[in-house]
């Protein structure tokens, strides 16, 4: 083994790291097989793989030559091939913290080959210890300067990248929606990334305000809610615009309710199967969101629900709907409490099939506390229910799902 200069530390280290640099492929060969091993996020394709090598030499080349040459760190370039490689991972969807694990590891690795290195140099002990501490400053410095130059690249690719693929899918989805009977269902999907042969339940989720977190609370809504279902395949989010978000969740033909969100407002359409039932669910969750936003309503509504998809047919015109309703309904129309009490009960009787005891099970009242309310119902409205019935069950719909929107004073 060829005697290192007893010189200064630096000249100790910049000599052990050139003898290292001679090896630099081995070096780079054993870096990557632990970052591949410990890391299941970097284990792409060949491509990929190809690129973290050169990722790898690059670094290890810049830091040795910054030991070797003495340059301050601030006054390195950082590798092209490392920002390549982060932005690469940021377009894979790879996540940041597997960048950050790699370097991390990376420098562990490359130190314990260091420290081989300087464990055989001709240097006494404590010569030793200054050389280790000496490359050990200089690599630390190396990994906390080029983490920040390669996150900051991966940040601003991943934000690119998701806006060309938000954009790519958003068209890819209108002409999906737009009805072509001549679209390739295959194709769609893979562009998709989504399975369009599925059944498929579609969600509208907005909010009133937005920051800069709004459109990803609305995608992790919509891929916690998939989980929860047990979809087996990767939920569909595109955002419609800043505070308007669309979904599809591949589903059996039930789903489990959707739960309430203390800012998101959600409006779903039915499970139905196909390119078609793509599109339906679509505007069956278009058509709930208007029940409700005209009800102001907050909780989750889905168009399975009885009566939502009529009421959202009815809800592009409300002006007109509740001078229908007034019509059909008489004094019963107005927005007190008591009338109010009144509508449901006669509401909830006629789901029921006219039925008193069916009415009293659902509203948990007495039998004769419906019977009661719905023959008031009937004084309020000032005629019989029997020869128009269905305006009757209509027009209490409206007003159960509208509230004041469709009612008198």
């Amino acid at each position: 083994m060829e005697r290192i200069s007893d010189g200064s530390v630096a000249d100790s280290a910049a000599a052990v790291v050139a003898r290292l640099t001679a090896a630099l492929d081995e070096v780079t060969a054993r870096t990557q097989r632990v970052l591949v091993g410990e890391i299941a996020d970097l284990r792409g394709d060949t491509q990929l793989v190809q690129l973290l090598r050169d990722n790898v030499a690059a670094n290890i080349d810049t830091v040795f030559s910054a030991i070797r040459h003495g340059i301050p760190v601030e006054h390195v370039e950082a590798p092209t091939a490392a920002l390549e490689y982060a932005r690469r991972l940021a377009q894979r969807n790879v996540p940041a913290n597997a960048l950050v694990r790699a370097y991390r590891l990376g420098h562990q690795e490359v130190l314990k080959i260091l420290l081989e290195e300087i464990r055989t140099a001709e240097l006494d002990a404590s010569r030793r210890l200054d050389v280790f501490d000496e490359i050990l400053a200089v690599t630390f410095r190396y990994i906390d300067w080029i983490t920040q130059q390669v996150l900051s690249t991966y940040q601003q690719e991943y934000d690119r990248w998701q806006q060309s693929r938000n954009r790519l899918q958003a068209d890819e989805i209108r002409i999906v929606l737009a009805g072509n009977d001549e679209v390739d269902v295959d194709a769609a999907s893979m562009a998709l990334r989504y399975p369009l042969r599925r059944t498929h339940l579609a969600l509208v989720l907005w909010c009133e305000n937005s920051d800069d977190d709004t459109l990803a609370v609305m995608e992790r809504y919509v891929h916690e809610y998939a989980a929860a279902v047990d979809a087996g395949e990767h939920a569909l989010f595109v955002p419609a615009d800043r505070l308007t978000g669309w979904a599809w969740i591949p589903v059996t033909e039930q789903s489990a309710p959707l739960p309430p969100h203390p800012v998101l407002r959600v409006a779903a359409g039915r499970p139905l199967p196909g390119v078609a039932g793509f599109r339906r669910s679509h505007r069956q969750a278009q058509l709930t969101r208007t029940v409700m936003l005209s009800a102001d309503s907050h909780l989750p509504v889905s168009a399975a629900e009885s009566g939502v998809l009529l009421a959202g047919l009815a809800g592009h015109d409300l002006d007109e709907a509740r001078t229908w309703v007034a019509e059909v309904l008489g004094p019963l129309a107005s927005s007190t409490d008591s009338d109010e009490r009144l509508r449901e009960t006669l509401r909830v009787f006629l789901c029921a099939g006219s039925s008193f005891k069916g009415a009293a099970a659902r509203l948990h009242l007495h039998f004769n506390s419906v019977k009661y309310r719905v023959g008031r119902a009937v004084e309020r409205r000032g005629r019989p229910i029997t020869e128009d019935r269905l305006d009757v069950e209509v027009a209490l719909l409206l007003c159960h799902r509208f509230g004041a929107a469709v009612l008198g004073d």
